[in-house]
């Protein structure tokens, strides 16, 4: 199989990819044309469709897997497929777990080292409650191992949520150890549940899309409604503790304009806010970085964090010689 971040200009390829997207367009004379989003695990292309009267351009749908054939094309810098032929794929021609985009890290590692988190937690009742789900729910287990964190900017793949909890509740395990001030079970508690919501906020990948309830309530009030639930079934769940636990959780975007509905009133939700804008930010630069391919340039501007973007010079750079950090 050719992955889209193999190909190259001036090929000709016949290859099962999927289609995120599909749209009808038109040209500045006014001619239709197809306007395709093909998908693998690898990444993402722009697809051309310029004759719609080819056989099998009706056949399919978005997020159905197709059969193309087409010319690998440079348009303003990025590649694009110039489409001759295009069909749905028949079972049998693809093996789904080829096209979503999959964390690089083990999942299955990364669960195991949530559960060790929710062990750690002291207090019987945050224990209990982060037990019930991270360890004792398989269904809970399964779909929190294969969702995503956001339908784009950060850890949009599979294994995403996974590992942007997991991050987060690492470095406020590491806030917790610096600041004795922190009240480390509730701090890891909250980490753990503060995008749990995204699981009824985003459908399941390839779809990656927001559901009704996630337009109308979003992740943050829907995770906050999730932790509830699970304590009304846990026998004398002291309320301030529910309280507190569900400020963090509500708190934790940190400002009113990026979608909290409080702001951090506790020590334990300023530092979760803290640290999930941190993870999500540094995800976000790693993959603008990653897409730069080999440009040692500047990237050019991005709007999610505002700013030009440049990759770091490497240590080993010729720039350095002479400075006394090789020449020993």
């Amino acid at each position: 199989m050719k992955y889209i971040d193999t190909l190259k200009e001036g090929m000709r390829i016949s290859e099962v990819y999927l289609c995120k997207s599909k749209q009808l367009a038109q040209t500045k004379a006014g001619k239709d044309y197809g306007n395709l989003v093909l998908q693998d695990k690898t990444g993402a292309i722009d697809a051309k469709i310029w004759d719609l009267t080819s056989p099998g351009v009706n056949s399919f749908d978005a997020l159905d897997y197709v059969r193309v054939d087409a010319d690998v094309t440079l348009f303003q810098g990025s590649f694009q497929l110039n489409v001759r032929r295009i069909r749905r794929a028949d079972e049998g021609e693809y093996i789904p777990e080829d096209y979503l985009p999959v964390s690089s890290r083990d999942i299955d590692k990364m669960y195991e080292q949530l559960q060790a988190y929710a062990h750690s937690i002291k207090n019987p009742y945050l224990n209990r409650l982060a037990e019930s789900f991270f360890v004792e729910d398989e269904a809970f287990a399964k779909a929190f191992k294969f969702h995503s964190a956001a339908k784009s900017v950060h850890h949009g793949f599979v294994g995403g949520l996974l590992e942007h909890t997991l991050s987060v509740v690492g470095i406020c395990n590491y806030a917790a150890k610096n600041y004795p001030e922190l009240n480390r079970d509730l701090l890891l508690c909250a980490a753990m549940f503060h995008d749990v919501g995204k699981l009824r906020e985003l459908s399941v990948l390839p779809e990656n899309d927001y559901t009704d309830d996630g337009q109308l309530l979003g992740h943050i009030v829907m995770g906050a409604e999730m932790v509830g639930e699970r304590i009304r079934t846990i026998p004398g769940f002291p309320p301030r503790l529910e309280t507190e636990l569900k400020h963090c959780i509500l708190a934790h975007h940190g400002e009113l304009e990026f979608g909290s509905p409080k702001k951090p009133a506790l020590l334990e939700a300023l530092a979760l806010s803290f640290a999930d804008n941190m993870d999500a930010k540094m995800e976000t630069m790693i993959e603008a970085l990653r897409s730069g391919g080999d440009n040692k340039g500047w990237l050019g501007y991005n709007r999610f964090l505002e700013t030009n973007l440049r990759k770091t010079t490497p240590q080993d750079c010729e720039c350095f010689r002479g400075q006394g950090i090789f020449d020993r």
